[in-house]
């Protein structure tokens, strides 16, 4: 953006530079042939090019205005997305937006509150219990993973991100399943970003395992999805508690889903690599196959 910002400035500096040469020839000219007829006609025509040049560089600075602005909002988003607060009110924000698509409002409830004190950001209501349900954007950690360079920051980083997942799971497992209270015996952790989703089940770690032990089970926006849809089919008139492992079933069949989906990304991701080597391989030998060839031409 600020390339382009550049662009547009030098842009209409030069046109400004251009406009003010053919006007000092002109005043040049004009002193010294004020009678000529032709003379007239091109300065008609030069104050013609002056409007335009005008036009140009005012749409010049209401576009650049408009960049400005852009780049003004694109750094507040940034800046807002810095504190976890708010980025944990944008996470609750999604939530609300999928549960009320699905449910009638005596169905869910937001920032549910326990004896204890501690809230929840939503709740499922089914005819055996209630299913918690918590919001969590562990970002900061995932970025900084994510713009390191050397792989040793990539490791330190990447540890750090699992460990801020998991004191969340451990967190949500501790407050919120709680049975006495009338939940069920599993919690749900959402996660509002399919990237973070992809990376915590698309590797090679103990993270869900952890999750497991823990009850806690973390869905992104497309697995909650599947997963609103077999609370639904519960509330149709099944009971919760005597199908919560088909429930549990169902959610680490989506988890072993999407791994293997990653997997498969990757694997394509890896053969796409390797037929861009390939050709480039093979254009380099027909190079120096033309070459020979066309030294051998050079002996005739």
């Amino acid at each position: 953006m600020l390339f382009e910002i550049i662009l547009i400035i030098f842009f209409a500096l030069g046109l400004t530079g251009l406009f003010l040469y053919f006007k000092k020839r002109m005043d040049e000219i004009s002193e010294t042939k004020k009678g000529d007829q032709s003379l007239l006609l091109l300065n008609q025509n030069i104050q013609g090019i002056e409007q335009k040049i005008n036009s140009q560089i005012n749409q010049l600075a209401s576009n650049l205005g408009e960049l400005t602005e852009v780049g003004r909002d694109i750094k507040s988003f940034s800046e807002f997305l810095k504190s976890p607060k708010l980025r944990g009110n944008i996470g609750e924000e999604i939530l609300q937006d999928l549960l009320e698509q699905y449910f009638s409002k005596e169905h869910f409830a937001l920032q549910y509150k326990f004896k204890s004190g501690e809230r929840v950001d939503a709740i499922l209501k089914t005819r055996e219990g209630i299913i918690p349900i918590d919001a969590k954007f562990p970002l900061e950690n995932f970025q900084k993973w994510n713009k390191a360079n050397k792989e040793e920051e990539k490791k330190i980083y990447f540890k750090a991100f699992i460990n801020d997942v998991k004191k969340h799971i451990d967190k949500i497992s501790q407050k919120y399943i709680l049975p006495e209270e009338g939940t069920v015996d599993f919690a749900v952790m959402y996660i509002p970003s399919e990237t973070i989703y992809y990376e915590l089940i698309g590797r090679e770690t103990d993270i869900s395992e952890f999750s497991r032990r823990k009850r806690v089970y973390f869905t992104s926006p497309n697995s909650f999805y599947y997963f609103l849809k077999v609370i639904m089919m519960s509330m149709q008139g099944e009971k919760i508690q005597e199908n919560s492992k088909k429930i549990l079933e169902v959610l680490e069949a989506i988890r072993v889903d999407s791994l293997k989906f990653a997997k498969t990304l990757k694997l394509v991701s890896s053969h796409f690599n390797n037929a861009e080597k390939a050709l480039n391989e093979a254009t380099n030998e027909y190079r120096n196959l033309s070459l020979k060839i066309d030294q051998i031409k050079l002996l005739k």
